[in-house]
């Protein structure tokens, strides 16, 4: 396993599509595991793999209750709403004000290919909803409410 470079805004493989994964081979698995090295050390809650530099649809989010390792993932259920601060690894310094959904049901492939359905609230939901986002070239002061600490942004 190994660190990444976390790439910040300005560069433009952030507003970049991620390609789905077709083959879950032992790059992806490396991938996984080094953005999981990478999120503990950035302590942050999620990454997306644009966030390293690869444009593969991949995403590890842990809130403090495990990690989630999830490929392909796409939400495929939401409920309610809140607004809530958001930050970014790749925008250190800026926080805003974000509304995303109360409760997500994501679909994706784990580690070994399965699909698995994995459900969320709250944090956990504004974690996936956020990582899913910059898997389509979306970052979250995109769609901020406002935002603080914005530093030209």
């Amino acid at each position: 396993m190994a660190l990444r470079i976390v790439r910040k805004y300005g560069d433009d493989i952030l507003r970049k599509k991620s390609r789905k994964v077709d083959v879950i081979n032992d790059r992806i698995i490396t991938l996984l595991k080094d953005m999981e090295e990478t999120l503990y050390a950035e302590d942050g809650v999620g990454l997306a793999a644009p966030q390293v530099g690869v444009l593969k649809r991949v995403i590890v989010v842990d809130i403090g209750e495990g990690i989630f390792k999830l490929i392909n993932p796409e939400i495929i259920y939401s409920e309610g709403s809140y607004v809530d601060k958001e930050g970014c690894l790749s925008i250190p310094g800026v926080q805003g004000e974000v509304e995303r959904p109360r409760k997500v049901k994501v679909k994706a492939l784990n580690e070994s290919g399965e699909e698995v359905i994995v459900e969320g609230e709250d944090l956990l939901a504004r974690a996936f909803c956020h990582e899913v986002d910059h898997l389509n070239g979306i970052l979250f002061i995109d769609k901020a409410i406002k935002k603080e600490g914005e530093n030209g942004i």
